[in-house]
């Protein structure tokens, strides 16, 4: 997740712990620690291990043509073919399209992938899992990564490129968040000096950045699926939006409100 001020917390105090928030998290760094990625950065990347981490994606990533055709594709990623490529294997594995929307959202491609997600998620999940219930949050999160997921396919429905990662759903954390509070206090990193925003400045920029960022991929071609955070934040403030009264009588008393910017 690109940002020209990097959130590191927010002054908006929440009723219980976000017991949902700190689950996905641990969940996250889990599947991460017992991918095959995390190995290149112990070294120099192989051609080996380049096709291992490959072949990982494309078991458990969500490539777009097999969601936009619900068909899984015939081959999966097997050794080097010399120094640039790998070679193309029966697949050894039954995939479901719909379920590698879900097992995507727990894979990523790196450190800073991982670890700029988990930040953001971290931030902001507590606040909206706190407004939602635990049980109403996790379903809110999954189901709009796997819709932001399934609206990027049929953008690009002959892609064969693996999907992966947590961003599509915490994109609509982030817009949940935004509709709910966005005035809340946001203290960011502008270079190395820390400043305060409020979370309207601070996400609306996000989503801005996502949108143009998104424009250019869609023309120029691109590794970052930032459609996939532009869906998955607009999925997340209409959420927001259509149930912002009801979740408000839902609660025992409306959630802590952050001081007025």
């Amino acid at each position: 997740m690109i940002l020209v001020v990097l959130p590191i917390h927010d002054r908006n105090p929440t009723r219980r712990a976000p017991v949902v928030t700190y689950a996905l998290i641990a969940v996250n760094v889990v599947a991460f620690l017992l991918s095959p990625v995390p190995q290149a950065s112990l070294g120099s990347a192989t051609a080996t291990q380049s096709c291992r981490d490959t072949a990982f994606f494309f078991r458990w990533g969500a490539q777009p043509t097999e969601l936009a055709h619900n068909h899984a594709l015939a081959f999966a990623i097997g050794s080097p073919v010399g120094a640039a490529s790998c070679a193309e294997v029966p697949a050894p594995y039954d995939k479901i399209p719909v379920l590698s929307a879900l097992t995507s959202m727990f894979v990523h491609g790196g450190w800073l992938h991982l670890l700029g997600n988990m930040l953001f998620l971290w931030i902001f999940g507590n606040n909206v899992e706190d407004r939602l219930g635990r049980l109403r949050y996790l379903l809110f999160y999954l189901g709009i990564g796997m819709a932001a997921a399934y609206c990027f396919a049929v953008t690009r429905p002959n892609s064969i490129e693996p999907l992966v990662g947590a961003s599509g759903a915490i994109a609509g954390v982030l817009g949940a968040y935004l509709v709910w509070y966005p005035r809340a206090k946001i203290t960011s990193l502008f270079v190395i000096l820390p400043i305060r925003l409020p979370a309207w400045v601070v996400l609306g920029g996000w989503f801005g950045l996502q949108a143009v960022y998104a424009h250019g991929v869609q023309a120029q071609g691109g590794g970052v699926a930032y459609l996939v955070h532009v869906f998955g934040f607009g999925f997340g403030a209409a959420i927001a939006l259509l149930l912002r009264g009801s979740t408000g009588r839902r609660q025992r008393g409306n959630p802590p409100r952050a001081p007025a910017w």
